[in-house]
């Protein structure tokens, strides 16, 4: 009984370590503790307060070592009822900072408490803080159900994400930062696939000579049916390329995955947007591809058929200097079609491609016609109507190219890598299409006696089999590139075969090159990179544009954003 007296708060003092028990001092009148200040008192009830922790029998189990708790006398009884019936204080003689963490980490979840006491995100910090910035987290992962435990106090200047802590939703870069990385991208793997159409278009353009006029299997048509339906195989040669990078992942998830790219980026193709909604996704893509595949297919084979047609009634120089005028007719085509905006350096550098084609062509047929006189033997009227096919063939071409871009192509925002392997599967669409289809003439041609039918055998099959893997790695590498790209770029960019062409008859035949070619392949590689400069700021400043007016978009930067009109200026 005369513990309760003594002890009203029923505290049991016995339970409280020795070295917290309060001392006949603090019971005194005369000195009051300074501990017991406005600053003191506040700051220890809100240490208690944080602590998450109640009072058990009397006792905070956390601050235990370091809360005394205070007993009021009987004058101050009164006043210290109405106040709070206990108070406490920090007894900082016998403080210690190591055990009171120790504590702390081994009673409370380690992602609750800051490792060193202070604010891991402070609102405010120092021009000369050690982690001040955009740091990045090294080990940056999805979050876990379960608590890691902190485990040492310094954790918190670690680059470390803190834990529990969720993923940013925030863009990491500036949108100018992201646009450049984008473009330069995009460019990365244009600059890839032209290297690679260059050098397959040369290869292919040699041997189809040799097979032609020195092995003597001159079936034009056959010829473009065999090397256009080669393109069917694009997309089983990317899928087995996709499978070797994607060996660890289960066969029945990555064809899901890949069927499922493929019809998204269908769907987008079709609508021209990046958003698609659910209900559209639920139908089938196919009658559109089909309707696409076939209306650029006819275009493409009108134009390649055109070339085959005019090579014998038309000088070689007329014929390569029209066809290549291709590249001015996909700059006219994309004004209305792709809403192409009038630029005056496009437009030189165009102009200045197709001189440059004319000087190679024209200079170099004066010489070659000087020695054989092949314009003497070629009629006037003859020369003209293949002049006009070829023509046409050119235009036809320059329409194939910007078809393409418009209606098989994804919209602008699209990831560099979505557009690659969505182009080489609608060059093995249109591969597909020309092996069912474009069969039907070659009995009537037959028949007629215009190409009697002949597969070739021994060394020509051989190199015409050689020619055909070229032109369907020529044919995914330009698709890809006008995919990457525009149309207008891509065509300046197959004119510096010409040039490439008349350096490899150099080392191959041993024929000099006159300054001529050197001149004109010069104005072809000035126009090209002139074209490249302006495609490169047209695509940066769409994609700053883009990201400056929809940064609350869809935050996916291997895709930008969609224009919502089809108004692509690529």
């Amino acid at each position: 009984m005369s513990t309760s007296k003594s002890n009203p708060n029923n505290i049991r003092l016995s339970s409280i370590p020795a070295r917290l028990k309060p001392t006949s001092q603090q019971y005194s009148k005369a000195e009051p503790s300074p501990l017991l200040s406005a600053s003191s008192y506040g700051s220890s009830v809100e240490d208690y307060i944080g602590s998450g922790t109640d009072t058990v029998g009397g006792r905070t189990p956390v601050f235990d070592r370091r809360l005394s708790f205070v007993q009021e006398d009987d004058e101050r009884s009164d006043i210290s009822r109405l106040r709070s019936p206990r108070r406490f204080e920090i007894l900082s003689p016998t403080y210690d900072s190591e055990d009171d963490d120790a504590m702390l980490d081994s009673k409370k979840p380690a992602f609750l408490r800051p490792a060193d006491g202070r604010s891991v995100t402070p609102l405010l910090k120092k021009s000369d803080d050690e982690d001040r910035g955009r740091s990045r987290y090294n080990n940056s992962r999805p979050t876990s159900p379960l608590p890691l435990p902190v485990s040492t106090p310094s954790s918190i200047h670690s680059t470390t994400r803190p834990i529990f802590s969720r993923r940013s939703t925030m863009r990491s870069r500036s949108p100018d930062t992201q646009a450049r990385m984008a473009a330069r991208k995009k460019y990365t793997y244009a600059s890839i696939f032209l290297v690679i159409s260059l050098i397959s278009f040369c290869v292919q353009t040699e041997l189809g000579r040799y097979v032609q006029h020195k092995l003597g299997w001159d079936k034009a048509y056959c010829m473009l049916y065999l090397t256009h339906g080669s393109w069917a195989l694009l997309w089983p040669v990317q899928l087995l390329i996709l499978r070797v990078q994607k060996w660890n992942v289960p066969w029945p998830t990555f064809w899901r995955r890949h069927v499922y790219l493929l019809r998204s980026t269908a769907h987008m193709v079709a609508q021209q947007e990046l958003d698609i909604p659910r209900h559209v996704m639920q139908r089938s893509p196919w009658p559109y591809i089909v309707r696409t595949t076939a209306f650029v297919t006819t275009a493409l084979t009108v134009a390649g058929l055109s070339w085959y047609v005019a090579v014998n009634m038309t000088t070689p120089s007329d014929l390569t200097a029209i066809y290549n005028c291709s590249a001015f007719f996909a700059y006219v085509f994309s004004v209305p079609l792709l809403k192409e905006k009038l630029r005056l350096d496009k437009a030189l550098a165009v102009l200045i491609a197709i001189a440059g084609v004319l000087v190679v062509v024209y200079k170099d047929s004066k010489e070659g016609d000087a020695e054989t006189g092949d314009d003497a033997n070629t009629e006037a009227g003859m020369r003209f109507l293949g002049n006009m096919i070829i023509g046409a063939g050119s235009v036809l071409y320059g329409l194939y190219e910007v078809l393409y871009k418009r209606w098989a192509c994804p919209p602008e925002g699209t990831s560099a890598t979505r557009g690659m392997i969505f182009a080489n599967a609608f060059g093995s669409c249109i591969g597909a299409f020309t092996l069912s289809v474009l069969w039907i003439p070659l009995p009537l041609l037959h028949i007629l006696g215009w190409e009697t039918f002949e597969l070739p055998t021994g060394e020509a099959a051989f190199y015409l089999l050689v020619s055909v893997i070229m032109n369907a790695t020529f044919a995914g590498s330009f698709l890809v590139l006008i995919s990457l790209t525009n149309p207008v770029l891509s065509s300046v960019a197959a004119l510096l075969t010409i040039f490439i062409v008349a350096v490899a008859d150099w080392l191959i035949t041993g024929r000099s090159l006159n300054p001529a070619a050197v001149g004109g392949g010069c104005m072809i590689i000035v126009a090209f990179l002139m074209l490249s400069w302006s495609t490169w700021r047209e695509m940066t400043e769409d994609a700053e544009r883009k990201a400056a007016v929809d940064v609350a978009g869809p935050v996916d930067w291997s895709s930008e954003d969609s224009d919502k009109d089809g108004d692509r200026l690529d």
